[in-house]
């Protein structure tokens, strides 16, 4: 066999695995391993390469950025700032129709720029949201379906652990693709607010609720002290890197510290809940630099097996301009949505498409925010919804079943493809702060 029939054979045998369940690690590393040892007949090189890709993920030192960001989402989260967000942003949309679900967008759009994790925006939105929706005789799948959109801001909007990921395959600066992520994410969640209103104005039977009578508000002095701590908070880490004070890495150091001294104020935390929170950030952190440390095996199985090449070299023969290729690549990430998870994906698509996007002379840096946006839609399509799954592993609640929740979450999933849309037909949305 070719290199290259090799290499289609590597990503069918990877894909099959994680479909079946395999660690996509593994999966992507002793795939590749054994690709390359058959390549080239010999077990040494495939030792040198895992030597070599270990060594570039470990000692980088923008890898730092992962368990420093980690452990800031978790601290907050422990602090109880997404509470707070979300009861800040529900008193003042709860008389509009849809508002309680325009609060949920708003509060994790906050609540993403200091945690940048789905599952995480998923889980705790699901446990106060919901519940409140429900209780104002909200439909249970516009409920849902508003907590399983809204959550994917989490892998957009920076600090987001899936830009961290394209960052090291892409070889590009964490900070240019945490600033990059901020107009899309912004976006995206203006459109989910902007279709919340859409739906209630003209299909207000899917999206129910009660009139709400008239209750006491909050006082400033309330507000403000709920706010105030995520506002410093988003300010030092994203303000850091955008005036260029801090790197990403500092920016995540000063960004924990802050978020354990407010945690520590609230008596939200001890010496137990802070050893809780180390130990859990290093099983993150290992769990990432073992798929990075694959990924990097991968693209290198890639390059040998000239699959890259061969792919720009097809698109060229068949004369496919810069629109069908980015509708390939869509189409593509769609379909492997309806199937694998988006680490899965990003570190399967990207590395086929990075030489051809690179000749082209397209930032790789706004391919990096296209990526990952329709990675994310398969975390709302099925059958392998995450987020969608998370969320009904997080309510208990019999009238929600997991049909209910990926109905509500499709006509978020095709907001999003439309704001994807948006974002490849114009690269400055995506490069504007860079700029």
């Amino acid at each position: 066999m070719s290199p290259v029939e090799i290499g289609l054979i590597s990503i069918g045998a990877i894909i099959f695995m994680i479909y079946l369940g395999v660690y996509i690690p593994i999966a992507l590393g002793v795939v590749s391993f054994v690709a390359i040892w058959i390549m080239r007949d010999s077990y040494e090189l495939s030792f040198a390469l895992l030597k070599i890709a270990i060594g570039d993920s470990t000692m980088e030192y923008t890898f730092a950025t992962i368990p420093l960001f980690t452990f800031m989402g978790l601290i907050v989260s422990k602090a109880g700032l997404g509470a707070d967000i979300y009861a800040v942003m529900n008193q003042g949309c709860r008389r509009i129709t849809g508002g309680i679900g325009m609060a949920t967008v708003g509060a994790n759009a906050v609540f993403a720029a200091v945690t940048g994790s789905s599952i995480a925006s998923a889980s705790v939105f699901s446990k106060m949201s919901v519940p409140e929706m429900l209780k104002h005789d909200y439909n249970p799948r516009f409920a849902v379906g508003v907590v399983a959109g809204s959550s994917v801001l989490g892998m957009i909007i920076p600090p987001s652990a899936m830009l961290i990921i394209y960052s090291f395959v892409a070889e590009q600066s964490v900070g240019e693709m945490f600033l990059a992520g901020v107009v899309p994410g912004l976006m995206l969640a203006a459109a989910y607010v902007l279709a919340i209103w859409f739906m209630g104005r003209f299909t207000p039977a899917f999206v129910g609720g009660s009139k709400i009578e008239t209750e006491t508000l909050m006082p400033w002095s309330e507000i403000a002290a709920k706010t105030i701590p995520i506002l410093v908070l988003i300010v030092v880490v994203l303000g850091g890197i955008y005036t260029g004070w801090t790197t990403a890495v500092e920016a995540g150091a000063a960004g924990s510290l802050l978020g354990i001294l407010i945690a520590a104020v609230r008596g939200r935390i001890n010496l137990r809940s802070f050893w809780e929170t180390v130990i859990e950030t290093g099983h993150i952190t290992a769990a990432i630099l073992f798929l990075i440390t694959a990924a990097s095996m991968y693209a290198r199985m890639l390059g040998l097996a000239g699959l890259p090449n061969e792919l720009q070299t097809l698109l060229a023969t068949v004369n496919f301009d810069f629109f069908w290729i980015m509708v390939i690549l869509v189409v593509l990430m769609l379909f492997l949505g309806t199937i694998l998870d988006t680490a899965s994906i990003i570190l399967i698509v990207v590395p086929l498409f990075l030489p051809l996007i690179d000749s082209m002379g397209l930032s790789l840096v706004w391919f990096g925010i296209v990526a990952v946006v329709a990675a994310e839609i398969g975390l709302l399509t099925p059958p392998l919804g995450l987020s969608c799954f998370v969320i009904k592993a997080t309510l208990d609640d019999d009238r929600i079943k997991l049909k209910d929740v990926f109905l509500g979450a499709l006509p978020f999933a095709f907001v999003m493809l439309l704001v994807l849309i948006l974002l490849i037909r114009f690269p400055a949305l995506s490069l504007a702060i860079l700029s």
